[in-house]
């Protein structure tokens, strides 16, 4: 190819290959961080959630089923059982939504389970690259480009790619890539094209809806103002094959919801089925009532369906506590600029394109329902209740909002370095030296320096943060990963293969290579359980280890009556001891 035509290109495209180098190098490095920890061929996650989408996952490319057969738990009801599995009838299912592990599981079918570990990255990387694309469209290619970058190095963002079963980061890339594809089967694009771009947005909906089902809350209202706001660009066509690709796409989640739970609309939150049960039969109590000319319990519907949706509660002022915890604290480096570009948007509001309106009216309503759906509960997945991790659940179900800051934040910083720039030379034409300034390519070399210079600030912070920021810095859970998986190695050893294990914090380290039940020993009808486990298979405890006095209670008092003692066997890591459960005989 010709040198200037090489030149001419790289001209043109210079943003698209600086956010497609930062993709390689998120892609590169979170999934270096993953085979460092699984490198030994030992798979372990630091949650029970992934550990559950990780087995679910590998069990479906390899058997194509999302169920586990535990013959025991018929016989002893259902207890051997990790968190995050539920057990029907002996049989181990998903808890949580079916999405990441089928489409994961159907990926491995043709590259093998060892990819697993590395999906997330690879979505995670795409979509930063459809992310600028997308944003291209709705602002300026620097704007895009700003905001791609900081994408990039946003701790939530590296944080929950790195620990890739969770399905965070893989459904809000697969929903970037359905409006990214949704924007291509607009009528400015190619006819033939355009129709096949619709049906792809339909793909990505839906693939987005079974990995993160709960989220249809915001999802569907938002789809439907881009649709109205884009009637016309859209048309009928496109819009019918967008709804039939995402419901032919669903199916195979559907059926599966079907096999393992009796419905084809529920899934493995008890509570979420029970809602949206309960819902419908309310809506079609409602419609009755309706027909029947009695709108009264019009109102009452209204009051059940904000309870059962809001089923975490409805507390505004808790949502606002969290947002400064999560997002104006944590993240000052994109709430504040964030909130200067919402502020300078609404001030040139009639100056505003339509495009810009939308983004507003999208992102306001997905912030609202996000804010206050997540915000009003609290969740601890950090043992200190009184600490605010990057670990702790509100960083990746905000993630959409922190993403819809990203442009704001951008429009901030282009504004403030033009702002500077116009300062600058007004300063110089006061002295009689803007000479410089009045040269267009050196005026461009100031702003882009001052622009890259405050990216970079932010960028490092995010890396600097995510690193070892936190108590739960990817640097220091490392660490304790590092140190778990040598704890559960240990166990292995010291444990037959149908061994048992009691464990309260453990059950994602020890299963499936060893049955586990999620326990202790403050519950009568789990000791009756023990009592029946122990005549069949080898069972043990592994937690805390006990004080003296501890050992004399369990074994004087506590146990003897349900046939039981323990034994300590050998301490393990710092402060835990892997126990043996032994029956012994009792007069009740």
């Amino acid at each position: 190819m010709n040198l200037k035509i090489i030149k001419h290109k790289l001209k043109l495209n210079w943003r698209g290959l600086l956010v497609g180098i930062a993709a390689i190098l998120f892609f590169a490095g979170t999934s270096f961080y993953n085979y460092q920890i699984h490198r030994d061929g030992l798979v372990k996650w630091s949650a029970p959630d992934e550990n559950a989408n990780y087995v679910f996952s590998k069990l479906y490319a390899e058997t194509g089923q999302l169920q586990i057969y535990e013959k025991y738990n018929q016989q002893f009801g259902d207890v051997i059982v990790p968190r995050s599995f539920r057990s029907d009838n002996g049989y181990l299912k998903p808890v949580s939504f079916l999405g990441i592990s089928m489409i994961y599981g159907f990926i491995s079918k043709f590259f093998g389970v060892g990819i697993i570990p590395y999906l997330t990255p690879i979505f995670g990387s795409l979509a930063i690259i459809a992310f600028y694309l997308i944003l291209k469209k709705i602002f300026h290619p620097n704007n895009a480009l700003l905001s791609a970058l900081m994408l990039a190095t946003f701790p939530p963002f590296i944080y929950y790619t790195v620990r890739s079963m969770f399905h965070n980061v893989l459904f809000v890339s697969l929903l970037i890539f359905s409006i990214y594809f949704l924007m291509k089967s607009s009528k400015d694009e190619q006819k033939k094209s355009r129709l096949i771009f619709a049906g792809l947005a339909g793909v990505f909906f839906a693939l987005a809806a079974v990995t993160r089902t709960s989220e249809l809350l915001w999802i569907l209202p938002s789809f439907l103002v881009l649709w109205i706001f884009n009637f016309k660009k859209f048309g009928l066509r496109a819009t019918f094959l967008f709804i039939v690709f995402a419901i032919l796409s669903s199916l195979p989640f559907l059926y599966q919801n079907k096999l393992l739970y009796g419905s084809y609309f529920s899934g493995g939150y008890v509570e979420m089925n029970k809602s949206i049960s309960a819902l419908g039969t309310s809506s079609v109590s409602v419609v009755q009532s309706i027909s029947q000319g009695n709108l009264a319990p019009v109102s009452q519907f209204i009051a059940k369906a904000k309870d059962l949706v809001f089923y975490f509660g409805f507390q505004p002022y808790k949502s606002a506590k969290m947002v400064y915890y999560y997002f104006a604290k944590m993240f000052w480096y994109l709430f504040w600029p964030a909130l200067a570009g919402f502020l300078i948007l609404l001030f040139q509001f009639k100056r505003m394109r339509r495009r810009h309106y939308v983004y507003l009216l999208v992102g306001m309503i997905v912030s609202a329902i996000l804010l206050v759906y997540y915000g009003s509960w609290e969740f601890h997945d950090n043992p200190d209740p009184r600490s605010f991790t990057i670990g702790n659940s509100y960083t990746r179900y905000w993630l959409p909002v922190y993403l819809l800051a990203m442009p704001l934040a951008s429009l901030f910083i282009m504004r403030l370095t033009s702002f500077l720039l116009r300062l600058f030379k007004n300063i110089l034409n006061k002295k009689g030296s803007d000479k410089k300034f009045n040269n267009r390519f050196f005026a461009n070399l100031i702003l882009f320096t001052m622009r890259a210079s405050l990216l970079l600030v932010i960028m490092i912070l995010a890396i600097r943060y995510v690193l070892f920021g936190s108590e739960e810095g990817l640097l220091t859970t490392y660490a304790r990963q590092k140190i778990a998986k040598a704890e559960a190695k240990t166990v292995f050893q010291m444990t037959e293969a149908n061994a048992v294990i009691i464990t309260k914090y453990h059950d994602k380290l020890f299963f499936p290579e060893r049955k586990v039940i999620y326990g202790l020993f403050d519950n009568d009808e789990l000791l009756s359980r023990y009592r029946q486990i122990v005549d069949y298979l080898p069972l043990y405890y592994y937690n805390f280890s006990f004080l003296e006095k501890d050992m004399v209670f369990l074994n004087e008092k506590r146990l003897p009556p349900f046939g039981l003692r323990i034994v300590p066997l050998q301490n393990i890591g710092k402060g835990f001891t892997l126990y043996r459960l032994e029956k012994i005989e009792t007069s009740i």
